[in-house]
């Protein structure tokens, strides 16, 4: 474990980012980030990433080039980001300014029995991040800096990187749809209306 334990309470951390979405494109990352995404509202913006482990970002940064003028952010945990983490090379390269990358870093594999991440171990995601070109501040371990961090979700001056340090305790599950077809599909009318 790293020196400063998590802190911040999941549910209320993603509640508090999604308060106030206005026209934000959320995807998520599988497990406990969906879950929590469920409970702060269903939304047919969000796209739950089912079972994609490390796709989160890679996702929300083809969304972000498509949807140029929409806020998109992709919101994940550690082990998935770790996973996907060329991904955050790419953003650097491509420069969205509409993305930002959220990351619930709880420092375990929560889906897999709450093994340690490599973050744990020393690895710097944010670190990652910045080397990569994104605007990755501090992590973030108090609820007025996620006030912040939701309001500079609907900025064009990213891409921005965000690591948020929460606990790792296990919430109840809020399993929004399953269904992939229908989640594009629901997803899709959202974005774009009824364009094929």
């Amino acid at each position: 474990m790293t020196d400063n334990p998590p802190l911040l309470d999941r549910r209320e951390t993603v509640a508090r980012l999604l308060r106030d979405r206005g026209d934000l494109l959320v995807v998520t990352g599988l497990g406990s980030a969906t879950y929590d995404v469920a409970a702060a509202g269903d939304d047919p913006r969000n796209f739950y990433l089912w079972g994609a482990m490390g796709g989160t970002a890679a996702l929300a940064l083809g969304l972000a080039l498509a949807q140029p003028n929409r806020p998109v952010v992709a919101i994940t945990g550690d082990g998935d980001m770790l996973m996907g983490m060329g991904t955050l090379a790419t953003i650097g390269a491509k420069q969205p300014a509409n993305l930002s990358v959220v990351v619930l870093d709880n420092e375990r594999y929560g889906e897999t029995g709450a093994q340690p991440t490599a973050i744990a171990h020393g690895v710097n995601l944010t670190g990652v991040a910045r080397a990569c070109g994104l605007d990755a501040p501090e992590d973030i371990r108090d609820m007025n800096a996620v006030g912040t961090l939701a309001e500079r979700l609907h900025r064009t001056d990213g891409p921005l990187f965000a690591n948020i340090k929460i606990d790792a305790r296990d919430y109840p599950r809020v399993l929004p749809a399953r269904d992939g077809p229908w989640l594009r599909s629901r997803f899709r009318e959202a974005v774009l209306g009824n364009a094929p």
